[in-house]
């Protein structure tokens, strides 16, 4: 592999001119396509398969304005008066007639004929129904919507429209979210000591990230995506893109203050850093991509695009930085007699004693007590992991939209005047209905979910538990019909969750009784359903991703106990991160602070998108720091001072990537949008959890108590494995180099 890499280092160093030229025309291709063809998003979170996905498939051949998005408007009457009142009835009937001329609507139902009118009198409830799904509503029917309103807003009432119709369209990205750039910018300034080389750092990133990125947005045109998977793409790119350069153009500048040939060193810096790059990023990959596992296309896509991305970082890192450095030549090597030549040199020969680097020296800390090391760590990471097994789950809804935004003030009023259901209701799809008794079998079917009227107003007898109503309604064909179901409670509430399994459960005694067929549909129960198809996917999710790594981990550290206690730092890295997504967006702990609109369960594919996104980066570090250290064992060291002495060399760089990972995931946790916002706090979270408590502390201290076990292999085993040769141990064929840049191991101890 090393000398694979080494070779393809060196070809791009030498054809510096054709490489570049060939990553420019495909910048340049991707753009223009972009700008000829476009892109488009939909926001729709479906689930093919799933009975309720079935039923709202089969509701749109019937009825397509059933089906269709809906929007309610409510009216709230001054203090002191109803909407009864005539002046107030009337300014409500204009909206309603206004409403019924907005594009795209198909009928608007008066709350007076359907006498959805809040018990106090003061409320009113005006129905919208669009005659297309969400996906084909265009742009300005919403904001059309929104502009008939006036009427009411003159009479003084308090009007807000909300509904379904009222969907994420987008992500916007504004200033905030590239201050992780100016602070990746800085860390990279202050890590190589050198503009030159923090701009061509951040140059090679932005071309992978503007490549991957632009691809992306290109498939928006052959498959679904949603609007969230470029945002969470581009904050995946960019942050692996930055790092994958970083740790060979740091390796290239250690060789080069040691006086290696530019064109050597390049060589050498992609066949051992490269290597690292090439597994780590693979590794990311897989996570990613494992995501197909849920068998939720969103979701796939959603995983599958940003691997693209992560695919093209890699690519970037090992023929567009090479190319480049060939460009720099020398220049690159630290100025003779600076700190940065001081730092590169003490990189590339071994310190003794007691001095050394801030990570030699925090390395020697660590382990010098490993055991009580590692007890201290995981008392506190199991801290930390307390809130996590309250992790509660559900799809967004109105209820998590900013406050100042008009579907989350109608969502609040609707809740306040007509209780939290009404926001989000279930629909019971009745099919096979007898053309001359079907009216009174789907009237059946409604009172035995939803009561009968007892005579006083809004009160039912009988029914479910935790129904509030339910109204049926023929349907044109005449052999089927729909109840709509109004739960007691909101639409992310565990209750409405067992109220649609209990619906499902009564389903089968009616039609028993009444010949005909049910289903459970509607957007909550769609959301449900996606929601536990999610939670019955995460182990086996969990058992294909962290199977293949650990296969990767076996080939790259030849060690059985290194993989495996990877992989549990991981799981102690995620279980925190979930407590501290719980502790903020589900307690409310610093909620202002962090911008969180509302707390409640989060977004339902936050822990399989979380684990997958974690699990990737946190084998990045992983990788590229016990790979030193394993390089240092390899050429000789004793294992205490190969776990040092490989920290040293790695701890810089692993720190400053650190750095850049989570300055760029914390910036995205500005966004508004509560899907990108929760994830990028949990990633920011997750990054600082795991490099510097597991990977910077937790692994040198285990590898200190393992010493030569860390690195056991059976021999059966060893035979069978690839040799892989992630340390570069073949690219020796020059003395001179070899002198130059392999490490010598000091005496142990």
């Amino acid at each position: 592999m090393a000398a694979l890499l080494a070779r393809l280092g060196r070809a791009s160093f030498r054809s510096r001119g054709i490489v570049s030229a060939v990553w420019l025309v495909v910048l340049g291709a991707v753009v223009a396509l972009l700008v000829g063809v476009g892109g488009s998003f939909d926001d729709e979170f479906t689930i093919p398969g799933s009975e309720s996905q079935a039923a709202l498939n089969r509701l749109h051949e019937l009825s397509p304005g059933a089906a269709g998005a809906g929007a309610e408007i409510v009216f709230v009457a001054p203090e002191g008066s109803t909407v009864a009142d005539p002046a107030v009835a009337g300014a409500i009937e204009q909206v309603v007639a206004a409403a019924g001329q907005a594009p795209q609507v198909e009928g608007v139902v008066s709350p007076f004929d359907a006498q959805l009118i809040s018990p106090d009198g003061r409320a009113a409830l005006a129905q919208v129904q669009y005659g297309v799904g969400n996906e084909l509503l265009e742009e300005g029917s919403v904001d059309a919507l929104l502009e008939t309103t006036e009427a009411a807003e003159d009479a003084g009432l308090e009007v807000a429209v909300g509904g379904n119709a009222f969907t994420t369209t987008g992500v916007t990205i504004g200033p905030l979210e590239f201050v992780g750039v100016g602070v990746a910018v800085l860390v990279l300034v202050l890590t190589f000591g050198s503009l030159l080389a923090a701009g061509m750092n951040l140059l090679t990133a932005v071309i992978g990230i503007a490549v991957g990125l632009g691809g992306l947005l290109l498939t928006s045109n052959l498959v679904t995506l949603s609007s969230t998977a470029p945002t969470l793409a581009l904050m995946i790119g960019l942050a692996v893109g930055i790092d994958y350069t970083l740790f060979i153009l740091s390796r290239h500048r250690t060789q080069l203050a040691a006086g290696m040939d530019p064109e050597e060193s390049a060589a050498r810096a992609v066949g051992t850093a490269g290597s690292a790059v090439v597994f780590a990023g693979l590794t990311v990959i897989i996570a990613l991509s494992g995501l197909a596992v849920v068998g939720i296309p969103f979701l796939t896509v959603m995983g599958v695009g940003a691997a693209g991305t992560v695919l093209v970082a890699v690519l970037v890192a090992l023929t567009l930085l090479p190319a480049l450095l060939g460009f720099a030549g020398r220049r690159l090597a630290p100025k003779p007699g600076s700190r940065a030549e001081r730092r590169e040199q003490d990189d590339a020969r071994e310190s003794t004693g007691s001095g050394g680097s801030m990570g030699a020296r925090w390395t020697r800390l660590v382990t010098r007590r490993p055991l009580l090391t590692v007890v201290a760590v995981l008392a506190g990471l199991l801290v930390l992991a307390i809130p996590a097994p309250q992790l509660e789950l559900a799809l967004p809804d109105n209820s998590t939209a900013g406050e100042e935004t008009p579907q989350r003030q109608a969502y609040d009023l609707i809740s306040e005047y007509f209780g939290p259901g009404l926001n989000g209701p279930l629909v019971v799809l009745v099919e096979g209905l007898d053309a001359g008794a079907g009216q009174q079998a789907l009237q059946q079917i409604a009172a035995e979910i939803g009561g009968v009227p007892t005579g006083a107003p809004g009160e039912f007898e009988g029914g479910l538990d935790g129904v509030l109503y339910a109204q049926p309604t023929p349907l044109p064909d005449g052999g089927s019909g729909i109840v709509s179901v109004i739960p007691e409670t909101g639409p992310q509430e565990e209750e409405t969750n067992v109220l649609v399994g209990d619906l499902r459960d009564l389903a089968a005694d009616l039609e028993a009784e009444t010949g005909a067929d049910l289903a459970v549909t509607g957007q909550t129960a769609v959301a449900i359903d996606v929601s536990d198809r999610l939670a019955d996917a995460l182990l086996p999710f969990a058992l294909v991703v962290v199977g293949l790594a650990l296969v990767l981990l076996l080939l790259v550290f030849r060690s059985i106990l290194v993989p495996i206690k990877a992989a549990a730092g991981f799981l102690l890295s995620v279980a925190a991160s979930f407590g501290a997504v719980v502790a903020v967006f589900q307690w409310g702990w610093l909620s202002d602070l962090f911008g969180v609109p509302s707390t409640g369960p989060v977004i339902s594919f936050l822990p399989i998108m979380l684990m997958a996104i974690l699990f990737g980066l946190a084998m990045d570090y992983e990788v590229f720091l016990v790979s030193r250290m394993r390089e240092e064992y390899v050429h000789g060291a004793a294992p205490r001072e190969a776990v040092i002495s490989g920290a040293r060399h790695a701890a810089r760089v692993v720190v400053a990537a650190a750095l850049i990972m989570f300055s760029v995931f914390a910036s995205f946790v500005t966004i508004e949008d509560v899907i990108v916002k929760a994830i990028a706090f949990g990633l920011a979270v997750g990054i600082l959890i795991d490099a510097f408590l597991v990977r910077m502390t937790l692994v040198p201290a285990v590898l200190a108590l393992l010493g030569r076990s860390a690195w056991w292999l059976p021999r059966w085993l060893d035979r069978a494995l690839p040799d892989l040769d992630v340390e570069g141990a073949r690219l020796g064929s020059s003395p001179a180099a070899d002198a130059s840049s392999r490490p010598v191991a000091t005496p142990a101890g």
